[in-house]
């Protein structure tokens, strides 16, 4: 079974002066924009490493879900956060860590079992594995 998702991206412009936009083909994400001065200096808006950020949290909290499931247990909450850390690094900007932080309630568990299953789920959700992934690439290029 293969599931595709997709998002987009239009930038334009120079680095530091342009400016772009992200939307996802289900509409969740229409036309938010982004630019240097969201990524790098702070300014309010968006940028990718938080877009990453919110992705692994959901599908980490997902796939907790599922192994909690598993092992007769249901989460009455799981809150997650996932900080992306990007980083100089030579020859440009390297995401090096992402930190998940989870505030978990779940009835009839103890605090060992729910530790023991977040590691698993940590391992095995989709995101997790993305940042090992190969990453391959087909470019168009338009007039």
């Amino acid at each position: 079974m293969s599931i595709k998702r997709s998002g987009s991206a239009v930038w334009q412009g120079g680095l530091k002066d342009g400016k772009g936009t992200v939307s996802t083909a289900s509409g969740a994400l229409s036309d938010l924009p982004y630019s240097f001065t969201t990524r790098f200096e702070g300014e309010q808006g968006t940028n990718p490493e938080e877009l990453l950020g919110a992705a692994h949290a959901g599908c980490f909290s997902m796939a907790l879900s599922k192994i909690l499931g598993d092992a007769g247990h249901t989460a009455e909450r799981l809150e997650t956060t996932a900080e992306v850390s990007l980083n100089q690094v030579e020859g440009g900007f390297a995401i090096e860590a992402v930190h998940l932080t989870l505030n978990a309630k779940v009835p009839g568990a103890d605090a060992a079992t729910v530790e023991e299953l977040a590691g698993k789920a940590k391992a095995g959700c989709p995101v997790s594995k993305l940042f090992n992934a190969e990453i391959t690439l087909d470019v168009n290029t338009l007039d």
